[in-house]
């Protein structure tokens, strides 16, 4: 019983696969009953020929004319799928079989070739569907069980063992590891990973096995999101596509007029025989057919949604694949876009005779105990040096000030100047602190019972690659802006660092929408980089919104392009993936229009048969169609 249930999953498996080939499979067939026919028709078996020709024509066009006529039906239009019917009905009504055959016959394969390319463009998100774990071993008051994904809760904790995938996003609270983020964010570098860092649904577990707070829902992760973005970009259509799906039907009417008038008038105005006139119309029905036009978009935007999010950048629909193209100027947010959003520690000085490790003690040992960003970096600091530091023996936390309290048998105060003593605290180092203000660093000082016992300048770190992005964005032709809230002086000193084109300081959050709106005025086209709540009026406003991935769901809703890792080098990519895709948008339009406008002309005058109607009509669709497709190598 066992062995007869694996046959037919096997079987149900192997016709799985083979669905979407049908199409092709059918369209080689009918290639075989062609060569069929026509053997048949050099031996003088006429009838016989005949009817492997009538096969040949519903086995190759019935998905094409199914499609075609649904679609009429549908949209109470007309559409190239019907003038490929009757060009082929036309030419087997007045004896050309074999023609007509072979128009269905290359018709077939390039709409194979085109549902292929519909099916490759997603394949990437296939593959992510597929990797999506199902179960999940869960930790339950100290039992461990395997539950589907659906059943787990905010909170619940789970067990990745090394080689799994990891079912749901969350938090390590026990373990380390290294991390397999490509699926999510496109870097082939495994990640490593610590207690109290964040993993996500769908990456591999590679070394270690570790225990994960489950902190979204299955159907909120972030792995859900990016299949969900990249499937409603699949189905949303650039201005182009659309532009071209409403001239189809317009133009299929004009080629079904002139076809009209060209079956009556050259037998009257010229003297060709009526058979000439109308073999002459369905050729003049073949070569106008505009299926290399309507092919010309659709594959190469599908293509490029997909190349992107193989690569981190999730584009939200093709308009905004095609906006990135015009874009001039891009304004970015600069705290957790230009720079990581967290403050670091960039110099500490301190009083000479008392040792670097029992200053970073007590100020750590202070600070563990505040919630303060500054006060993090302060910590973090400590343990980044190896030093560890005991609880404070005491602790006064003076809200917007500082803390203070005992570490040690000593009294330690840890805050701002006028926390500690200003006066004393403005001569400390021959007046540093002055220098680091000028350089945009924030300051704190530490102090003991001996009074001012060390100054600590902190700065929002630009990120790794912002310097390099900037500068390829800028090399592209693309004026960057720096919108932030911060002093002129600090903004300043980050500008001098990240090197944009301009900056915009002392910009409150409201104001970000303003800005952005007055560059679209000067420019024309901009883009909006952010990650926060306070940066979605901005995105909403700009030409093109771009959200880092690891902002907030606000930030990624409202945007039209996300960068899956906070990767800036990745929007110049995203750019030159937009320039291509038009550049070769324009190269199929182009060759569409001039081989139809050379097949028309060469039909008028008498030098081009049937066959080889056929031959460039559909073999222009093919290329086009092709040539749409080296997009999928792109970004």
């Amino acid at each position: 019983m066992t062995a007869y249930i694996e046959s037919i999953s096997l079987r149900n498996s192997t016709l799985k696969k083979l669905v979407p080939h049908f199409e092709l499979i059918a369209a080689l067939f009918s290639g075989v009953l062609i060569l069929t026919g026509w053997l048949l028709a050099q031996n003088e078996m006429e009838t016989a020929s005949a009817l492997v020709y009538l096969s040949a024509f519903f086995i190759g066009g019935y998905a094409k004319a199914k499609e075609g006529i649904e679609a009429t039906l549908e949209d109470k239009e007309l559409n190239v799928e019907m003038l490929m019917i009757l060009a082929a009905a036309g030419s087997a009504a007045i004896g050309y079989w074999t023609e007509g055959a072979i128009l269905i016959f290359i018709f077939a394969v390039s709409g194979a070739l085109e549902t292929y390319t519909m099916n490759k463009s997603q394949r990437e998100i296939s593959a992510l569907m597929e990797i999506q774990p199902d179960m999940a071993l869960l930790l339950c008051e100290g039992i461990e069980k395997m539950v589907h994904v659906s059943e787990l809760s905010r909170g619940d904790v789970i067990i990745v063992k090394p080689g799994e995938r990891i079912p749901a996003d969350g938090l390590i609270s026990k373990g380390r590891t290294t991390i397999d983020e490509a699926a999510i964010t496109g870097e082939s570098m495994p990640v490593s990973k610590k207690a109290g860092e964040d993993v996500f649904a769908g990456t591999v577990n590679m070394t270690g096995s570790v225990y994960i707070e489950v902190t979204k829902k299955a159907n909120e992760t972030l792995f859900q999101k990016i299949i969900e973005l990249v499937q409603s970009a699949q189905s949303e259509k650039s201005p182009s596509q659309q532009f071209i799906e409403r001239f189809e039907g317009t133009y299929v009417k004009i080629v079904l007029a002139v076809v009209g008038a060209m079956m009556i008038l050259p037998h009257f105005l010229l003297g060709w025989s009526w058979t000439e006139t109308f073999y002459r119309a369905m050729v003049l029905l073949v070569v106008a057919s505009p299926c290399a036009l309507v092919a010309s978009i659709m594959p190469a935007s599908l293509s490029a949604i997909s190349s992107g999010a193989r690569n981190g950048i999730l584009f939200k629909g093709g308009a905004h694949l095609e906006n990135l193209n015009h874009v001039k100027v891009i304004a970015f947010d600069k705290t957790g876009t230009l720079t990581y959003g967290k403050p670091e520690v960039t110099d500490i000085i301190i009083r000479d005779g008392l040792s670097r490790n029992e200053l970073l003690q007590a100020a750590a040992s202070l600070e563990s105990r505040s919630n303060h960003p500054l006060a993090h970096a302060v910590v973090r600091y400590a343990q980044q040096k190896s030093i560890s530091f005991p609880p404070p023996d005491h602790l006064e936390d003076a809200a917007g000030w500082g803390v203070k309290g005992v570490v040690g048998l000593k009294k330690w105060k840890v805050g701002k100047a006028a926390f500690v003593g200003e006066d004393a605290a403005a001569a400390f180092a021959d007046g540093a602190a002055l220098q680091f203000a000028e350089e945009g660093k924030t300051i704190i000082y530490a102090a003991d019972e001996e009074g001012i016992a060390a100054v600590i300048a902190l700065k929002d770190v630009i990120r790794e690659e912002t310097k390099m992005a900037l500068k390829a964005l800028q090399n592209e032709g693309i004026f960057t802006v720096m919108l932030t809230g911060d002093s002129y002086k600090t903004a300043e000193a980050i500008a001098a660092e990240a090197a944009p084109g301009s900056y915009i300081a002392e910009c409150l959050p409201e104001q970000k929408a303003v800005h952005v709106k007055k560059l679209l005025e000067q420019y024309g086209t901009v883009a909006m980089v952010g990650d926060g709540i306070n940066d979605a009026p901005a995105l909403a406003s700009a030409s093109v919104g771009i959200a880092m991935g690891e902002g907030s769901d606000v930030a990624l809703e409202t945007a039209d392009i996300v960068l899956m890792k906070n990767d800036l080098s990745r929007i110049a990519q995203a750019i030159k993936l937009s320039r291509k895709m038009q550049r070769i948008v324009k190269q199929n339009i182009i060759f569409s229009i001039s081989i139809i406008v050379l097949l028309i002309i060469s039909n008028f005058f008498q030098v081009l048969d049937l066959p080889f109607g056929v031959l460039g009509h559909e073999g222009s669709t093919i290329l086009v169609i092709l040539n749409g497709l080296r997009l999928l190598k792109s970004a």
